[in-house]
């Protein structure tokens, strides 16, 4: 057992060097520009002296007891040929990881492995190439398993005066290894970040320490106090209504972001509301936001309608922007509330509130709406039906992820016609613009490889073009409201903390009362909720901290990137990271392929206690179930 012990420990570390080596080399022009590769190696000898350590220091301290026993040694074997297999899975999907989300595997690993049928069916359809690779590379790694750690390799019979000394001294190095050092915190990620790019912060990692990481935060359903500090309560309320234009007491000292709002349009007929999320759609692939001018159709509209230029995501993923647009509910590190257990039920969305209106909420989705847990959520929190990919009829064209966006839209067309004078909310949710590209023929003149980013953007925009064309003529037209916003940008990368640039989208407002109107105004896609109520016509009182942009100017917008946040106050940008003292920069947006530009400066106290309350409000406010509208029997205290 201690050769086994000592095999696993110098093969997992040679391993795991070469692997950061060739990730190093792979983005070195970032890593120069981080600070180099010794930072790199040094925060990686550290964190793989740890993650080794939780593997083999049981078996290490037994080894005195059991290693001349040959069962003792066969489990041990097989518990070192397990552990390797694992490194090196995780090491192996690490290039095509950081390609897509540009950082080493994390939480969502683990989260789209909860969904097997659709993520093997996008690997298959998409990475054929990286599913071979890997798969040859995973067989010579369980071949060398094999003949790394022999099931035949005795120890001989150590004398009892010196086992318990070993194995107490095994057992005190092993756990100063896994704590990684002497300070009163064991040591985690932030203790090996050094530079402000987001991504080379990861590479002193591996990619099982990170998901094990992961994994363990999530369990722990992460509260924002955890990683950032604590605030008092009454002061962060304080602090979070001042921010968002409330003044006077609370209506509910329960509810603290309860409010009442008073709409600023006035129809005599409710208005239908429409949320179109779109997959994926960033800012970088739209020509009216000074991006690759692949959407001639949003291009277009974007003159027919409420066009919002500087718009921003609150996250990197589509649950993110679920729970900003359809709950106005401002990120968290922790899971987005769509999965988290205390909100499943109870928990606050425009479906809810819309509901006591009289309106008829329902969920258009291509694919299969138990993904993400959305069907549970939106059937928990208001929404009276899901329309998903076995509910559409005879779809045109049925991908990896679903039924495309063309078909989408016609559903979204019928059920529209067919809904006489009862008000309705629906959102509509899109899959085509998402890994491996996939689309029917014959809508859009591919450019290259079909099969590809840039062309599915192009189909995601004709099919917008080609509903709004059909909705303009349908009578439904003059009765509703449509909201077409981005769930999220393809792909969130870049060499900073937030790489704020790529959390810009579009967000357009449509209708037959909207007027053509460019706004420049700095928003965030929780705005969109109250904006859309005030449009409809509808006076509420909801806990929605977002601004009514018929009526306030935010100039603000907060971004969730991993464990980062960043706090966006027209030309300031703070950046809370865990466990660290906030980072306040002068902000100049990029324009095209030009990068943003941060300049460092001496941090507002003032500011960064607004930026730390708002990242510390959501969370608790999910924790203690503050999220909400009040029950009948309070509403009518």
């Amino acid at each position: 057992m201690r050769q086994l012990t000592l095999r696993f420990i110098v093969s997992v570390f040679l391993m795991l060097t070469l692997s950061r080596l060739g990730l190093s080399f792979w983005m070195w022009d970032r890593v120069q520009d981080a600070g180099g590769l010794l930072p790199v190696m040094l925060g990686g000898l550290r964190i793989d002296i740890c993650s080794i350590g939780m593997f083999s220091v049981l078996p290490a301290a037994l080894s005195f007891w059991f290693g001349h026993r040959p069962l003792a040694v066969r489990l041990t074997a097989y518990w070192f040929r397990l552990c390797w297999m694992l490194y090196v899975l995780l090491e192996v999907s690490t290039p095509q990881f950081i390609a897509e989300y540009d950082t080493r595997p994390n939480r969502l690993f683990f989260e789209y492995l909860v969904n097997p049928r659709e993520v093997a069916s996008m690997l298959w359809e998409g990475y054929k190439l990286v599913l071979l690779s890997a798969f040859i590379v995973l067989a010579l790694a369980a071949w060398g398993s094999r003949k790394l750690f022999p099931t035949t390799v005795v120890d001989k019979r150590m004398g009892w005066l010196w086992r318990p000394v070993l194995s107490f001294v095994v057992i005190a190095v092993g756990v100063l290894a896994i704590r990684g050092t002497l300070q009163h915190r064991p040591i985690n990620p932030a203790m090996v970040a050094f530079s402000s790019d987001a991504m080379v912060n990861t590479l002193p990692l591996n990619s099982l320490y990170s998901v094990i990481d992961a994994a363990y935060k999530v369990s722990n359903e992460i509260s924002s106090a955890s990683l950032y500090g604590d605030m008092p309560v009454d002061e962060m309320n304080t602090i979070v209504r001042t921010d968002a234009g409330f003044s006077g007491p609370p209506i509910d000292a329960r509810l603290p972001s309860l409010h009442a709002q008073q709409a600023t349009a006035r129809h005599e007929k409710p208005r239908n509301i429409v949320i179109i999320l779109q997959e994926s759609l960033g800012a970088q692939f739209v020509g009216n936001l000074g991006g690759r001018d692949l959407t001639p159709q949003i291009d277009r509209l974007s003159k027919e309608g409420w066009n919002f230029t500087r718009a921003y995501a609150t996250g990197t993923r589509s649950v993110r922007g679920l729970e900003a647009v359809t709950a106005g509910f401002m990120p968290t590190p922790a899971e987005s509330v769509l999965k988290q257990p205390r909100s499943q039920t109870g928990f606050f969305t425009l479906a809810e509130l819309l509901g006591t209106k009289g309106y008829e909420s329902r969920f258009i989705y291509g694919g299969e709406a138990h993904f993400d847990n959305m069907r549970a959520f939106f059937l928990g929190n208001g929404f009276n039906r899901v329309i998903d990919r076995k509910d559409f009829k005879n779809p045109v064209f049925v991908g990896s992820w679903g039924a495309s966006d063309e078909d989408m839209f016609n559903e979204l067309d019928r059920e529209l016609r067919k809904d006489g004078d009862k008000p309705t909310f629906t959102l509509a949710f899109s899959v085509s613009n998402h890994s491996p590209w996939e689309y029917p023929e014959g809508r859009i003149k591919p450019v290259g490889d079909p099969a590809t980013v840039d062309n599915t953007v192009r189909y995601a925009d004709w099919a917008i073009g080609d509903f709004f064309d059909k909705a303009r003529k349908a009578p439904y037209w003059k009765d509703t409201l449509f909201l077409v916003i981005a769930d999220h940008d393809a792909r969130v990368f870049g060499a900073n903390l937030v790489p704020v640039k790529h959390f810009r989208i579009p967000a357009l407002l449509l209708g037959a009362d909207i007027a053509p109107r460019k706004d420049d105004r700095i928003v965030s896609q929780i705005d969109m909720g109250p904006t859309l109520l005030s449009l409809a016509g509808i006076d509420s009182v909801h806990p929605m901290l977002g601004a009514d942009l018929t009526q306030r100017d935010p100039n603000r917008a907060m971004m969730q990137y991993g464990e980062n946040f960043a706090y966006l106050k027209g030309d300031e940008l703070l950046v809370i990271e865990p466990h660290k003292t906030p980072r306040q920069y002068s902000y100049v947006p990029g324009v095209g392929e030009v990068d943003d530009r941060f300049t460092p400066m001496s941090t507002d106290p003032a500011f960064s206690r607004k930026a730390l309350a708002t990242v510390l409000w959501p969370s608790w406010a999910y924790m203690n179930e503050r999220y909400a509208l009040p029950k009948p029997a309070e509403a009518g205290k």
